[in-house]
């Protein structure tokens, strides 16, 4: 049964909120990134470690300066008004522990962005291009950045959808499955 108070309901801005890489000139306000800051640092990690660290970015040549250093995947940070680097120990064996930590603190400035009415972005900072990301931010040789999210207002071509209504997933039938593996 769907209506306004149905579960799909609920959860629509979750299934809404999508990936921005292209930000007009209007900058990102105060309050709002102190909001989007709070709900990153409020994420989940492993074993609650909490051993990210963010560093915001405000500063457009700097923004410009890490768009340069790690084309194609960081092209949104060429147009972002802000950006929230998220730093993590350099700990080759809690890698996997670390990348998922990153990936939870990403998804949730996403989100935090959408119900700002702001968009967000994941630029990922291949391994090659961390030594030069580290100088750009100061960082000691213990941290790593894989992952900068661009913070911005989208641009009405950037808001237009990417694909016709229903075709932006794979049918549910073809990826959700009740109880075990199909068999065949």
């Amino acid at each position: 049964m769907a209506g306004a108070d149905s579960p799909r309901d609920s959860v629509r801005p979750l299934v809404r909120t999508r990936q921005y890489r292209e930000f007009t000139d209007e900058p990102v306000g105060d309050e709002a990134l102190d909001a989007i800051v709070e709900a990153a640092r409020w994420s989940g990690s492993s074993g609650n470690e909490q051993r990210w660290r963010f560093i915001v970015i405000r500063d457009v040549s700097t923004l410009r300066e890490l768009a340069t250093v790690g084309m194609p995947q960081t092209r949104g940070l060429h147009t972002a008004r802000a950006a929230i680097a998220i730093v993590l120990p350099n700990e080759p064996s809690r890698a996997v522990s670390d990348a998922y930590d990153d990936g939870r603190v990403a998804e949730r400035i996403l989100i935090a962005a959408t119900m700002l009415g702001l968009g967000s972005g994941i630029s990922w900072m291949r391994t090659t291009f961390q030594p030069a990301v580290r100088d750009i931010l100061g960082l000691p040789q213990d941290r790593i950045v894989r992952t900068i999210m661009s913070l911005g207002h989208p641009t009405d071509a950037a808001r237009r959808p990417k694909s016709a209504p229903g075709q932006a997933r794979r049918p549910r039938g073809e990826i959700v499955f009740e109880e075990r593996w199909p068999a065949g």
